[in-house]
């Protein structure tokens, strides 16, 4: 199931101690992770100071986009749980003033979106 839920575009939870270690270079000095969520091989890592969405683009992955979005400029986020037929939790997060979510991820039931949104909001509000 977790090969599947990884086609379908879901993400699974990270260990903290790894992200930190792979993507050392991008952090300050200081900044910690708080949770990370890999979507195939894309990423989403909330920190202690920003979210940063990590884009693996390409059929090898080498070329990668690093967004980092400050918890400042985000306006508003939503979770949606999973349901019986939809077996999908999925985050929303706006920026700034836009009409659309900037962010929209969807998560397996590996993963506790309440958790998600309790360090998206600890930090956010």
């Amino acid at each position: 199931m977790g090969l599947l839920s990884g086609l379908l575009g879901n993400a699974s939870v990270m260990d903290n101690k790894q992200v930190e270690k792979e993507f050392e270079k991008i952090f300050v000095k200081g900044e910690k992770v708080e949770a990370g969520f890999k979507i195939i091989r894309d990423l989403f890592i909330f920190t202690n100071k920003r979210l940063v969405l990590i884009d693996k683009q390409g059929l090898t992955g080498r070329k990668i986009e690093y967004l980092s979005i400050a918890y400042k400029s985000i306006a508003k986020f939503s979770v949606e749980t999973a349901g019986t037929f939809d077996l999908d939790a999925e985050l929303k997060i706006w920026v700034s003033s836009e009409k659309l979510p900037s962010v929209s991820k969807k998560f397996n039931k590996s993963v506790d979106v309440y958790e998600v949104q309790k360090i998206l909001a600890s930090f956010v509000l």
